[in-house]
């Protein structure tokens, strides 16, 4: 792409007319999928993102969310510059409010975007945004990793991109309806306006922007080779990969079972399977006591004792910070223990025999030489599904 000479849109109307069709593409199947009341939802919307970054990923980068657009601006990974950037926005929201109003009137009838039983004191902003600041960090921080790291290549980034929607859907859904994205807060809002008062997404998009703030931060400290002003992370940035893989792994699981969610599994192999491929290549994303135990015990100089023990230490402390944050936003936790009738025995040989189908996967999928490597996030991922 030659750089604009001309005035912002000479030469790259195509970049903008693809930022707004993908946009409007999400934002239609969002409404569609919410009013159509179906289980699935989420599954669609996701995989709408997920088809639409693949068509149009060669265009414009399909970004489909100004929250991403500013993680990659500041970033340093916008071609084109800021002016590009904002204009990239600017085509997204205007795609976004022509897919709700479209999604609306196929309807015919429009919802809020608000924070799930606010009138029933269930859920209140805060809890919303903190939900909402979480899954668009992820979001951003996979785009970062899997499509602004000069060298690395994955032909799965779609699918990790598209599914971290399933993970964040199903997991802050039950919570702020999981928009996750500006253009959709906005559109939304901006569209039901008909039926219903505006003004949530303000809130929202203040917590996403938020989010791809901090999807920047933490892109900086997995790749700091990518920013040679700062200082390098180098020595201990597998150990932060672990940190956030494992958080944002087991806030996945925390979230799905206190909401009570039938699809509970499916949304938390995509949180994995969305991690691995976003840092398979910085720690080898155990992001389990068990899997990093396994690799060590492979003895095929995969990991070092030392490093496996700061491995496990590293997890343990995620799951206990992600423990801390969805209770907080819950207000409840869960136990774990044996369930409908069943004994510890049975408890032990689920555990047992399923823990080492996934550690037996994971060491033929990402620690052989296989030509089909690229397979192994998918592999992982929804083994847990």
């Amino acid at each position: 792409m030659g750089e604009n000479k001309g005035g912002i849109l000479q030469g790259n109307l195509g970049l903008y007319v693809a930022e707004m069709l993908g946009t409007f593409l999400l934002v239609l199947t969002v409404t569609c999928a919410v009013n159509g009341k179906s289980d699935y939802a989420v599954l669609s919307i996701a995989s709408v993102l997920m088809v639409t970054v693949y068509a149009l990923g060669g265009v414009s980068g399909a970004h489909f969310n100004p929250a991403v657009t500013l993680a990659i601006m500041i970033s340093n990974k916008m071609e084109g510059g800021w002016e590009r950037g904002l204009a990239y926005m600017l085509a997204q929201l205007v795609g976004g409010c022509i897919g709700a109003i479209s999604g609306f009137l196929i309807y015919g009838q429009a919802f809020n975007i608000q924070p799930k039983g606010y009138s029933e004191g269930v859920f209140d902003i805060a809890h919303a945004g903190a939900v909402e600041f979480i899954y668009t960090t992820m979001l951003c921080f996979v785009v970062l990793c899997c499509c602004c790291v000069e060298g690395k290549v994955t032909q799965y980034y779609g699918l990790a991109i598209g599914f971290v929607i399933v993970a964040g859907g199903y997991a802050a859904g039950p919570i702020s309806g999981g928009a996750l994205n500006p253009a959709v807060a906005f559109g939304i809002d901006l569209a039901g306006t008909i039926q219903h008062r505006f003004g949530y997404s303000v809130w929202y998009i203040l917590f996403q922007l938020l989010g791809s703030v901090a999807a920047h931060l933490l892109f900086r400290c997995v790749h700091s080779e990518q920013f040679p002003e700062q200082p390098s992370f180098k020595v201990v940035q597998k150990y932060i990969a672990e940190f956030i893989g494992t958080f944002f792994l087991v806030i996945t699981v925390g979230l799905n079972v206190l909401s009570g969610n039938q699809l509970a599994a499916f949304s938390i192999a995509s949180s994995l399977m969305c991690m691995i491929y976003a840092l398979g290549d910085i720690s080898g994303a155990h992001f389990n006591p068990a899997v990093t135990f396994a690799v060590c015990l492979s003895r095929r100089n995969k990991i070092t004792e030392v490093d496996a023990i700061i491995y496990v230490a590293v997890q343990i402390l995620a799951g206990i910070v992600a423990g801390i944050v969805y209770i907080s936003v819950w207000g409840a936790g869960f136990a774990l223990g044996p369930g409908h009738g069943h004994s510890w025995g049975a408890v032990a040989a689920a555990e047992i025999l399923f823990t080492a189908v996934l550690c037996f996967v994971v060491l033929h999928c990402a620690t052989a030489d296989r030509a089909e490597k690229d397979i192994f996030g998918l592999a992982i991922g929804m083994y847990l599904a």
